[in-house]
């Protein structure tokens, strides 16, 4: 098991939570692929391989504005 620290985290993105938010959603779109589509080296976790995606920079993502609530 590999341990990220939050310094490494944020060293890619421009905090620690947001670290952690892009890996989660990078998570659910590897869990979403079919089997036969997924990377191989599935003996590691999806949460692990995320992670090192996340700190190697091979995750590109962009900050979307909330929508505006008219009411």
């Amino acid at each position: 098991m590999r341990v990220f620290t939050p310094k490494e985290v944020a060293e890619s993105t421009q905090s620690k939570y947001l670290g952690v938010l892009v890996a989660a959603k990078y998570t659910r779109e590897l869990n979403a692929l079919p089997r036969d589509l997924k990377p191989l080296g599935s003996e590691k976790k999806l949460t692990t391989r995320s992670l090192e995606a996340l700190t190697s920079g091979q995750i590109e993502f962009r900050l979307v504005g909330r929508r505006g609530t008219e009411g």
